[in-house]
């Protein structure tokens, strides 16, 4: 396989040597654990998630700029205090993530929000809107069941406290 042109052998980062005990085979079929880097240069395809765009408070001002209108990449870097490199880094997650998409126009590069892929976010938060709406719904009725006792009980008190 490595002998092929064009391979590149991986470096192995970690190597555990040594066998595993025997309880640890049912669950792992090999006899070593092998942890590899990836050779330099290498680009890994990730899938990326809106939910890791809008992790960094940068990328969502950069959502925040291009949503109200599309802006050239300088534009975008301008409005911020750091590097164009970084800015740079931020927005190729962004399109990434499918939340922005860069349009070649002559010699400038505009990006344009593409907001849609933030309802699996909406979605997310959803369900737990639900479970939390429910759950304060339920103290609420709590708090008001104890309120009313207390007032029961507080004009029953607060007579026999006048009559002394």
């Amino acid at each position: 396989m490595y002998n092929q042109p064009g391979a590149t052998r991986l470096r192995p980062l970690v190597q555990i040597i040594g066998p595993l005990k025997k309880n640890d085979r049912k669950t792992c079929e090999t006899e070593k654990l092998h942890i590899y880097l990836q050779p330099k240069g290498f680009i890994l395809n990730m899938r990326r998630d809106p939910f890791q765009a809008i992790a960094d408070p940068t990328r969502r001002e950069i959502l925040n700029l291009i949503s109200q209108e599309t802006l050239n990449i300088n534009s975008v870097a301008g409005n911020f205090d750091m590097s164009r490199t970084a800015i740079y880094k931020h927005i190729k997650i962004l399109t990434e993530c499918g939340l922005m998409v860069i349009q070649q126009q002559g010699r400038e590069r505009f990006c344009k929000a593409r907001l849609n892929r933030l309802s699996e976010v909406s979605d997310w938060v959803e369900q737990y809107k639900k479970f939390w709406t429910a759950r304060l719904d339920s103290l609420e009725e709590y708090l008001n069941t104890i309120q009313q006792k207390k007032k029961k009980h507080g004009k029953k008190t607060g007579t026999a406290n006048r009559n002394r």
